[in-house]
């Protein structure tokens, strides 16, 4: 069974589906920065907010602008410096903060660089809220105190709760060879330390933080993880572990030194969380694939499915008390634990699950059936974009024959008798992205060279 998740669109200016995103000094400046400050101390009333960054570059450069723009409403300001994006969402929740500010563009190429806001649950702002901020910063409705009340900021490691934290929810028996790669992100740290801490055998590479991501892309594809997929294999480890640019996504490579499919990982944890659990609600969003249902159902549990991006994860999580819930780009969010997705806990209660169930990691997403997945991605500047989806959607579904179900939560999904397409625009960059999925490989390239076709022509049009 499948609960849908239907989210209102509202139009932002600012913010996308994970925060405010920018090329540095041409999208997104340090006046930006410094205004998204002043934004958050008037609508906290000059709280106490901390503040993380992660290995970028020009992260130094706008935690300035940030921190100027905060003291300047009066707000009392902690700096955690570098560290991942879940660390800063946990430790907002743990010192009663009244925000959180994490400075960076997670997996986005090395030039960009954004800013994403928590609440004091270590929930991402949801839309209201961010469109609370979009509205301050708009009609210029920010706070500046008198000189003698400007705040003030002061450094702040607490990273100590959550490694504690997470040592003390995990016993593991054996003594696992785990082979990292942080990417030179905001885990280089942390995650070594966390899982040495834990009792395993660890090897890192790409584990010194670097704002270039000379190793490989802050997102960790199939293609940049074959270094690590190697050192696995070479090494005869237990498997290995990649994380994104901010340490909230991860994704494993398996003893054999194969990246698992994101899908399937995703929707095997789900398949053991309500096993354990004997049912529950999970939430996915659209874009993941037909097998979480399949596998999630087979307890007796429940999907709920969602928009694209991890505020409406959480959000639906919230809504429905689910025990788990993931998108398939490897962003995971326990409730049980905080509202952010979190790419090192992730990876650290894989390894319990792998423990309770007796497993290896490739014997544990083989029961997830196998459909096969084509995405792809076309450029598309962010001012067409919402009339070249309302085109798509209006043409989309006359391309196919026996469509089963049409959903609209985020861009235009359409289940097929064969198969199923979803096309979309990107919260985080100019672009369309579309996936196509059926049983064979022939079926989904099938379906994405219709969706393709159509779209490359809408967005000709439009231009």
């Amino acid at each position: 069974m499948t609960l849908r998740v239907l989210a209102r669109t509202v139009e932002q200016k600012l913010f996308g589906t994970s925060g405010i995103r920018g090329v540095v000094n041409t999208d997104f400046t340090p006046a930006l920065a410094v205004n998204v400050g002043q934004a958050l101390a008037t609508y906290t009333n000059s709280g106490r907010i901390l503040v993380g960054r992660d290995t970028r570059i020009s992260s130094p450069l706008l935690e300035h602008s940030l921190i100027s723009g905060l003291i300047a409403g009066g707000s009392t300001v902690y700096r955690m410096g570098l560290t991942p994006t879940p660390v800063l969402a946990f430790v907002t929740k743990e010192i009663k903060a009244n925000a959180g500010v994490m400075i960076t563009a997670s997996h986005n190429p090395p030039e960009y660089n954004g800013i994403k806001l928590f609440n004091a649950d270590s929930m991402a702002y949801d839309e209201k809220e961010q469109n609370q901020i979009e509205n301050l910063i708009a009609s210029k409705s920010l706070k500046r105190t008198l000189w003698r009340n400007v705040g003030k900021a002061t450094s702040l490691d607490e990273s100590h709760r959550y490694t504690e934290a997470v040592r003390k929810t995990v016993n593991l028996e054996k003594q696992w060879r785990i082979i990292l790669d942080p990417g030179c992100g905001a885990t280089c740290q942390i995650a070594p330390t966390l899982f040495r801490m834990i009792g395993c055998k660890v090897t890192t590479i790409n584990a010194q933080p670097d704002g270039f991501f000379p190793g490989r892309s802050p997102a960790p594809e199939a293609k940049s993880l074959q270094p690590l997929c190697g050192v696995v294999k070479q090494l005869n480890a237990d498997l290995g572990i990649a994380y994104d640019g901010d340490g909230d996504r991860m994704v494993a490579v398996d003893g054999n030194g194969t990246v698992v499919p994101l899908d399937q990982n995703l929707a095997a944890y789900a398949s053991h969380l309500t096993k354990k659990h004997k049912g529950g609600v999970v939430v996915t969003t659209i874009e993941a694939s037909m097998c979480f249902e399949k596998m999630v159902e087979l307890h007796d549990g429940k999907v709920a499915r969602t928009k694209v991006g991890d505020v409406n994860v959480a959000a639906a999580i919230k809504q429905h008390k689910a025990i788990f819930g993931g998108e398939p780009c490897g962003a995971w969010i326990h409730p049980q634990h905080h509202f952010c997705p979190d790419g090192v806990l992730s990876s650290v209660l894989l390894l319990r699950t792998l423990e309770e169930e007796g497993k290896t990691l490739s014997s544990f997403v083989s029961e997830v059936p196998q459909y096969h997945v084509v995405r792809g991605n076309l450029r598309c500047s962010n001012e067409i974009k919402s009339t070249v989806m309302e085109r798509i959607e209006e043409i989309l579904p006359s391309l196919f024959q026996e469509i089963q179900e049409k959903l609209t939560i985020d861009g235009v999904c359409l289940a097929l008798k064969n198969g199923r397409i979803l096309v979309r625009p990107s919260g985080t960059e100019p672009l369309i992205r579309l996936t196509a999925e059926a049983e064979s490989v022939k079926e989904a390239e099938g379906i994405m060279q219709k969706c393709v076709k159509l779209t490359r022509r809408t967005i000709r049009e439009t231009t």
